[in-house]
């Protein structure tokens, strides 16, 4: 007695599994529908599902019968529904004809890939009121950002080389412009959240979210919106405050991770630097609750590549000192080295500690040591923010918290390292 084939099961049950998951989402879409007055349901998508398992499995010919046979009873189904004067959306048969696609994918083994596409499938079909509604809510100027950034991070970002250049070979061109796409990511969210969820609270969750990428680029997002008067000065202060508050705290967690020995000394370094930013931060947002109301607020561009292209050309300078540092002092040099890394990237920093030995410096002063970094990073967003928000305008409110958290950790590093 023949032997079951399992493997040939297995692919048909997933086929069959695909069609029916989208199925279901069809079904109910057309549950209203009178008897006999809908074109394919659950029944129809799952056979289509399981239409395109089978079709793997035979001959090409076969296979391409089987699938034109499908697509010509989907065509002449609309073509019935419409003579009867109903109103239908190209959408079912497209999703008809994914169902099969997919189906024939799960036949040839990729059971998982099948079910993943099948499932995020489903999702769309089931947004799409949320979705219409998304689309008429949108203007043309969040259409042409769209446009752009897609090029941007889409089209450019994978055509740059991924090799380091220059001296020192400190200039990696796709690394470089990926600070211009996460700068300009994370300025569309911002303006996005804050047509959605208003200027305030948008502004905040892009500022707290946006950081745990980079607290450089919301730093410089938001100072831009200062100097353009884009958005309430407050919140745009107080998310600038955020994003160091946030960025110390994956310093701090990453620091226990990695580099335990050193994360006791690093809190205790870093904890008057926390509580300013935090008091600067509610005093922004309390400003801003208690002034008195200036009608609605203009949102201006959401992508500007002015700051992007500024904080990517000051990280390619930094670059090159960076390296050099690093090659002429090496470890020797470690405060040097991890100072010039941490103006932009603080967690290289952390990690360039952590690759060291735990024996070449005391654990107090490994965590001094790492708290230089942060310092540095802040001073140098601070720097940033007051370049870019302007010294006559907005620039010292923006920069003015990272400025005192950066004085009062420093004072208390002095204070610590008299008494130790």
């Amino acid at each position: 007695m023949p032997s079951l084939d399992t493997d040939l099961l297995r692919t048909l049950a997933a086929a069959l599994a695909v069609g029916v998951l989208i199925g279901i989402e069809r079904g109910w879409r057309q549950r209203d529908e009178a008897d006999g007055g809908r074109v394919s349901g659950l029944r129809t998508f799952g056979l289509l599902g399981l239409a395109g398992g089978i079709a793997n499995h035979l001959p090409e010919l076969l296979a391409t019968i089987i699938a034109l046979t499908a697509a010509t009873g989907l065509v002449l189904g609309y073509r019935r529904a419409l003579a009867q004067g109903t109103s239908l959306s190209v959408t079912n048969m497209l999703v008809g004809i994914i169902t099969f696609a997919l189906g024939f994918l799960a036949g040839q083994g990729l059971v998982s890939e099948a079910l993943a596409v099948a499932a995020v499938t489903t999702l769309l079909l089931t947004l799409r009121q949320r979705s219409h509604a998304m689309l008429k809510g949108m203007s043309h100027k969040e259409i042409e950002s769209i446009a752009t950034f897609a090029v941007v991070a889409l089209v450019i970002l994978p055509l740059l080389p991924d090799a380091g250049y220059g001296p020192y070979e400190a200039w990696n061109p796709r690394q470089i412009w990926l600070v211009v796409v996460i700068v300009l990511g994370l300025s569309f969210a911002g303006y996005v959240a804050s047509r959605r969820l208003g200027a305030d609270k948008g502004i905040m969750i892009t500022a707290l979210f946006g950081a745990l990428v980079s607290s450089t680029a919301v730093t410089v997002a938001y100072a831009r919106r200062l100097r353009a008067d884009d958005g309430p000065q407050g919140p745009l202060v107080a998310g600038i405050a955020l994003a160091s508050l946030v960025m110390f705290a994956r310093v701090q967690i990453l620091s226990i991770a990695l580099i335990p020995y050193a994360s006791r000394s690093l809190a205790l370094a870093m904890v008057p630097a926390f509580v300013v930013g935090g008091l600067t931060m509610l005093l922004a947002l309390r400003s801003s609750a208690t002034a008195d109301g200036a009608g609605a607020i203009k949102l201006g561009n959401p992508l500007d590549f002015g700051p992007a292209l500024l904080l990517a050309g000051a990280v390619a300078l930094i670059a090159v000192p960076a390296r050099w540092a690093l090659d002429r002092f090496g470890d020797q040099g470690i405060v040097v080295v991890l100072g010039l890394t941490g103006m932009w990237d603080v967690d290289a920093a952390v990690l360039t500690l952590a690759g060291l030995p735990e024996n070449i410096m005391k654990p107090d002063t490994a965590g001094l040591v790492l708290a230089a970094p942060v310092l540095v990073n802040t001073a140098w967003k601070a720097a940033l923010a007051l370049g870019i928000a302007g010294l006559r305008g907005q620039g010292w409110k923006a920069s003015g918290p990272l400025f005192a958290s950066v004085l009062a950790s420093a004072g208390g590093i002095a204070v610590l390292t008299l008494f130790r």
